[in-house]
């Protein structure tokens, strides 16, 4: 039997296979997959086995859920501390810097003012200037203020996303068509209730796009709090790690490198978990924009 023409136009339209992209994929998979590898088989050791034992295979004995409880009761459970230290500034600070995204990539891609030209320049600007750029200057402004070695210096510089803003900026610019905002103000929709109910499900995928970057920067920050803090109640994950990390280098300090190793598995659970979860909301986004009814 001789096969079809649709057949044939549908093998055309086919992916055609590579091995030279399969390799490379494989390549940056091993790349991006053997730290965290390492990470969870050496968070398994005690102490003598993470020092005398080969990186990338288990040791002795099986010490994990030893090693989570340390983590949990060293020093008075101070990384219960951490954590929650490091839940508040992403809960306020990436949440509040994708709401501003939010509010100000809408204003700017739909309305009209003076001067927009000059914000989008300003924008692009801060977008270029790294962070720790602005860190030296930051921390004398809040020194000033008297707002050092609080949570508000770490959540208030956290607030601002000039990636953020300029991602839903264009995402907002194209995925809200202005004639569906046109009807909705003739039909006598306010402002406000044309943005909650007609736009914030058209700007999901961007919303969560913007959480996410944001959820990550804020979680894995690191200098900001370093030259902003002193006191060790009010450490982020990042700080706490890096602090039990320099002890064994400190006259009398106790090595806890196997509590170092736990407690950096168990600080990107959470940012694993997240990825899932807010991906499954991403892609049935996209999905619900791409059919016409």
């Amino acid at each position: 039997m001789r096969p079809s023409k649709k057949h044939h136009e549908h093998d055309a339209r086919a992916p055609r296979k590579s091995k030279t992209l399969t390799l490379v994929t494989a390549i940056v998979l091993v790349y991006a997959l053997l730290p965290l590898a390492w990470l969870v088989i050496n968070a398994t050791k005690t102490q003598p086995d993470l020092l005398g034992s080969f990186g990338l295979w288990f040791g002795d004995s099986f010490n994990l859920w030893d090693n989570i409880r340390d983590t949990l009761t060293y020093d008075d459970g101070i990384f219960v501390r951490w954590l929650g230290n490091t839940v508040l500034y992403v809960v306020l600070g990436a949440g509040g810097a994708t709401l501003l995204a939010v509010l100000g990539g809408y204003a700017l891609a739909k309305f009209r003012f003076p001067g927009k030209r000059w914000v989008f320049a300003v924008v692009i600007g801060a977008v270029a200037v790294p962070g720790t750029a602005l860190a030296v200057p930051t921390f004398l402004m809040f020194s000033k203020m008297g707002l050092t070695n609080t949570p508000w210096a770490v959540i208030i510089p956290s607030l601002i996303s000039p990636f953020g803003l300029y991602l839903m900026w264009t995402f907002a610019a194209e995925a809200i068509p202005t004639e569906l905002l046109e009807a909705a103000r003739v039909d006598g929709a306010s402002e406000l209730r044309t943005f909650v109910q007609i736009c914030l499900p058209l700007l999901a995928p961007g919303i969560v796009t913007v959480l996410l970057f944001t959820m990550v920067a804020t979680w894995n920050n690191y200098f900001l709090p370093l030259i902003m803090l002193k006191d060790p109640a009010w450490y982020p994950l990042t700080l706490g790690l890096n602090a039990w990390n320099a002890q064994a280098a400190t006259a009398g300090g106790e090595a806890i490198f196997n509590l170092v190793i736990t407690g950096s598995v168990l600080t990107i659970l959470p940012l694993i978990v997240a990825f899932l979860f807010l991906q499954r909301y991403w892609q049935s986004g996209l999905a619900a924009g791409s059919v016409k009814e």
